[in-house]
C-alpha cells in the first residue's frame, strides 16, 4: 500500500469547544520546586525561563460538562502499517495510532472529548500525543487551531505539517509528520524558529497517552530518575524499585507520580509501554529531545476520579514523554536567529515479554535491542529527504490564527518558505491599523492583548486614550515592569473609568484587590470570570458576608455555575450558615474547570462535617481524625493527588 494523506471526519461525544475570555493571564507559571539531586545544568534551567506573566494569553474556558456527538475535521496519515489521525483544531494532537495489521491502538484514544482545567490557560485534553511548547505546563494552544497543510517529498510520500506562530515565546512551531511506504513507525519533525534577535527561554515535551493495565510496564534505558509526587519536593532515586515497589508498574502505586528519567550521555533516547506479551508503543528520537518521563495518576481514590473526569468510565492511561531538558520544570536557552529540529518515531514493538518483565536489566536490553530491529537510528537522519528545497508547495488543510500573519505584515518576522500564514483575521485587524497608521482603533471590550517589542515601542509613542494605556500597560507588565504597567493603567482610568483596568490594578495590587475588582464587578455584571475573580479577593479578605451579598445579586446563570456554587460554600461555612453549606453540598457542587492539584472540595467537605461537630468551638485534631473516620470524602469530591 502506498502512503496517503486525506482529510476526514470525527465522530465522538465531545464538550462545547473552549473559548477564549477577555481577561489576560498576569501571573506567570510561579514553579518553584526543590530539587534534591539535581547537578549545575539542572538547577540553572530551573531557575532559568520561568515566564513573568502568560501575556499575551487569556484563560481559555467557556466548556462545560455536557457532552453530545458533534464531527471533528481530522487529517488521516496511513500506510499499509499504521493509521494516524490528527486534530487540527486541538493543537495538532496526535488523537489515534492505529497498527493495521492487528487493528491494535497504540495510544490512550480517548471514548469522550472533554475539557477539563490542566493547562497554562484552563481547557485541556486527555489521550493522544499532546506537542508542548512555551512553559512549564500544557502549552497555551494544546485546544487551539493550528494551521495545517499538505506537503510531499520528491518520491511522492504525503507529508502533514502543522504550524502557529506562539506568542508568548514569540516563537513559530512546526510539527511534520509522515509514513513512509512500507515503514513501521510514524516519523514526526518538530521545529522551532526564533525569528528575533534575543535568546528565548524555550521549553518543549511532546506528552504521549498510553492504555494503562496491571500488566503494562513502562521501560526506559536508565537506572535513576528524578521523582517528583505532587508534594513539591523533587529528588534523584534509583528506578524501578522505590520503597519496596516496583514502579515501573503504574498500578502499584497509590499516589501520583512523575518520573524524570536520568538517561545517561550518548545513550539512545526511547521509552516504551509493553503489556504481557512484550508489545506496546514505543518512542525514539533523535538526541536533541534528550529526556523522557513517566506520569501517572496513582490508583487512589482521587488518581481514579481524575481518570473518569477525563476520560469517563473504565478508560485508564498513563502518560510517557519525551523533552527537550531531563524535568519539566526546566527551559533551554535558545540563541536569536535560530531553528531547532529533531525527529521522533512511534510504532508497534514486540520483544521477549521473558525479558521485558524480567529484571530491570533484562527490560532494557530486550527492547533496545527489539528498537534497534525496528527504526535504526539512522532511519532518523531524515534531512536530505524532508529538506525544504525538496519539498513540494504546500496545499492548505485547516487554518489556525492569523497572529503570524500579522506578524509579517507588520515586520515582525519573515515570510518563511513553506509556512504559508494566511491573513489578519478580525482579531488581529486592530493592531494591524496600528501597524500600517500608528493609531491602535479603540474598541469595549479592548482587542485581544499582545506582546513585542515593536509593538510597545508603538503604543509608547501613541497618544493617551484609555484603550491605548491599557495596552500599552499589558506590553509593559508582560516585559516585568509592573510599576510602569501599573502607572499605565491608572492614566486609563483618569480617562475612562473601565473594569479592564480596574481588574489589571487589582490583580498586581498589594492590597485593597477586592476594592478594585468590585467596582470592575459594577461595570461589567454579566462577565463570569470577573465575577469569580472578585469572589475569589473578597473570600481572601475574610470578607465572606460581602461575598454572599454578591452572590445573592447575581442572575441565574452565573448563580449555577459550579465555580460559584463553590464559592457560595466557602462563604456560607466562612460566616457559619451551616444550613447554606450543607444544601450546597448536598445537592451536589461540580465544578467543570477544578484545577489540577486542587482541593477545594475536599476542604469544603471536610471544614463543614468539623465546624458541625464542633458546635461553634475549636476543630481539634481529634474532631478531625472522627470526621475523616465517620464521614468519608465522597468519590465526587475526591480528586486528591496525594
Amino acid at each position: 500500500m502506498t502512503s496517503t494523506l486525506r482529510l476526514d471526519i470525527l465522530r465522538i461525544p465531545a464538550a462545547a469547544p473552549p473559548r477564549s475570555g477577555l481577561l489576560p493571564i498576569l501571573h506567570g507559571t510561579q514553579v518553584r520546586h526543590a530539587a534534591t539531586g539535581a547537578d549545575a545544568e539542572m538547577t540553572a534551567q530551573m531557575r532559568y525561563g520561568q515566564p513573568y506573566s502568560l501575556l499575551p494569553y487569556t484563560m481559555q474556558d467557556g466548556y462545560d460538562r455536557a457532552r453530545e456527538e458533534r464531527e471533528l475535521p481530522v487529517v488521516v496519515l496511513e500506510n499499509e502499517h499504521l493509521r494516524a489521525t490528527f486534530l487540527p483544531g486541538y493543537g495538532g494532537r496526535l488523537w489515534s495510532l492505529v497498527h493495521r495489521p492487528t487493528g491494535r491502538e497504540l495510544l490512550h484514544r480517548n471514548p469522550i472529548l472533554q475539557p477539563a482545567n490542566l493547562a497554562l490557560r484552563d481547557a485541556w485534553l486527555a489521550g493522544g500525543v499532546e506537542w508542548n511548547l512555551g512553559a512549564t505546563g500544557h502549552w497555551p494552544l494544546t485546544c487551539s487551531p493550528l494551521h495545517a497543510v499538505r506537503l510531499a517529498t520528491q518520491d511522492g510520500t504525503p507529508v502533514l505539517r502543522l504550524f502557529e506562530f506562539e506568542r508568548m515565546r514569540r516563537l513559530v512551531v512546526s510539527i511534520d509528520a509522515w509514513l513512509p511506504e512500507g515503514s513501521p513507525v510514524l516519523f514526526v519533525r518538530p521545529s522551532i524558529r526564533n525569528p528575533s534577535d534575543a535568546e528565548t527561554p524555550v521549553y518543549w515535551w511532546s506528552n504521549i497517552a498510553v492504555p494503562e493495565a496491571a500488566d503494562v510496564r513502562v521501560v526506559a534505558p536508565a537506572a535513576r530518575a528524578h521523582h517528583f509526587d505532587y508534594t513539591g519536593r523533587l529528588h534523584l532515586v534509583d528506578f524501578p524499585e522505590l520503597n519496596g515497589v516496583d514502579r515501573s508498574y503504574t498500578d502499584r502505586a497509590a499516589a501520583a507520580a512523575d518520573f524524570f528519567f536520568e538517561i545517561p550521555a550518548g545513550e539512545r533516547p526511547w521509552i516504551a509501554a509493553l503489556d504481557a506479551s512484550g508489545t506496546g508503543l514505543v518512542q525514539t528520537s533523535t538526541q536533541r529531545l534528550r529526556g523522557r518521563k513517566l506520569f501517572h495518576w496513582g490508583t487512589g481514590p482521587g488518581g481514579r476520579r481524575w481518570q473518569e473526569w477525563l476520560s469517563g468510565p473504565s478508560s485508564h492511561y498513563l502518560e510517557i514523554q519525551a523533552g527537550l531538558a531531563r524535568t519539566q520544570l526546566e527551559h533551554i536557552p535558545m540563541p536569536g536567529r535560530t531553528t531547532w529540529s529533531w525527529v521522533e518515531a512511534y510504532g508497534l514493538l514486540e520483544a521477549d515479554p521473558s525479558m521485558v518483565h524480567g529484571s530491570w536489566d533484562e527490560a532494557r536490553k530486550s527492547v533496545s535491542e527489539a528498537l534497534d530491529r525496528l527504526v535504526p537510528s539512522a532511519a532518523l537522519d531524515v534531512e536530505p529527504v524532508l529538506s525544504e528545497p525538496v519539498l513540494s508547495e504546500p496545499v492548505r488543510l485547516a487554518q489556525g490564527s492569523g497572529w503570524g500573519a500579522l506578524e509579517v505584515a507588520a515586520g515582525g518576522m519573515p515570510e518563511v518558505s513553506g509556512l504559508p500564514f494566511g491573513e489578519v483575521g478580525a482579531e488581529q485587524r486592530p493592531w494591524l491599523e496600528l501597524a500600517t497608521t500608528g493609531r491602535l482603533p479603540v474598541c469595549d471590550p479592548p482587542a485581544a492583548p499582545i506582546t513585542g517589542a515593536g509593538w510597545r515601542e508603538l503604543l509608547e509613542a501613541h497618544p493617551a486614550d484609555w484603550h491605548a494605556r491599557y495596552q500599552l500597560g499589558l506590553l509593559r507588565h508582560a516585559d516585568g515592569d509592573t510599576p510602569g504597567a501599573r502607572q499605565a493603567w491608572e492614566e486609563s482610568l483618569r480617562l475612562t473609568r473601565t473594569p479592564w483596568a480596574l481588574r489589571c490594578l487589582a490583580q498586581t495590587a498589594e492590597g485593597g484587590a477586592a476594592d478594585l475588582l468590585l467596582e470592575a464587578h459594577t461595570r461589567a455584571p454579566r462577565l463570569a470570570e470577573l465575577t469569580i475573580e472578585t469572589l475569589t479577593a473578597l473570600l481572601a479578605g475574610e470578607r465572606s458576608t460581602e461575598a454572599l451579598a454578591l452572590i445573592d445579586a447575581l442572575d441565574q446563570d452565573q448563580r449555577a455555575l459550579g465555580r460559584i456554587r463553590l464559592q457560595e460554600a466557602q462563604a456560607a461555612l466562612a460566616t457559619g450558615d451551616l444550613e447554606r453549606a450543607s444544601g450546597l453540598l448536598a445537592e451536589g457542587i461540580e465544578v467543570h474547570n477544578l484545577r489540577e492539584g486542587e482541593v477545594s472540595l475536599d476542604a469544603i467537605w471536610f471544614g463543614y462535617h468539623e465546624r458541625r461537630l464542633a458546635g461553634g468551638g475549636p476543630v481539634t485534631p481529634e474532631i478531625a481524625e472522627r470526621v475523616r473516620r465517620e464521614h468519608p470524602l465522597p468519590e465526587r469530591y475526591d480528586f486528591r493527588m496525594h
